[in-house]
């Protein structure tokens, strides 16, 4: 019974861990991308090295740089930031992944 719980506790700390980092950064990388207009180039910059970073720290390092990159660009050329948000969006895994149906949870 020890071997299933403690299989059951890691699946459910990686899920929480996917949860934290990289669902959260495509939530927000979409919310930036959405508001893009009413928001301050400091602003996008700021929000794109946050969601950078947890891309990274899921272990997701080409979008991550992409994304670093686009943050960078952002204060100076809109266009190569499009442009490098675009192959970060196209690189992420998270895009890719067809959502998944939800079970109700009883308690």
């Amino acid at each position: 019974m020890e071997i299933s719980r403690k299989k059951l506790r890691e699946r459910v700390l990686k899920q929480f861990k996917y949860l934290r980092t990289c669902v959260l950064a495509r939530e927000l990388c979409l919310l930036v991308r959405t508001n893009r207009a009413v928001l301050e180039p400091q602003d996008v910059h700021d929000m794109c090295l946050y969601i950078s970073g947890l891309c990274k720290e899921w272990g997701c390092a080409e979008p991550s740089g992409l994304c670093r990159r686009a943050a960078e660009a952002v204060l100076t050329d809109e266009q190569k930031y499009l442009e490098l948000c675009k192959q970060s969006c196209m690189k992420c895994g998270e895009a890719r992944r067809p959502t998944p149906k939800k079970e109700t949870y009883v308690a």
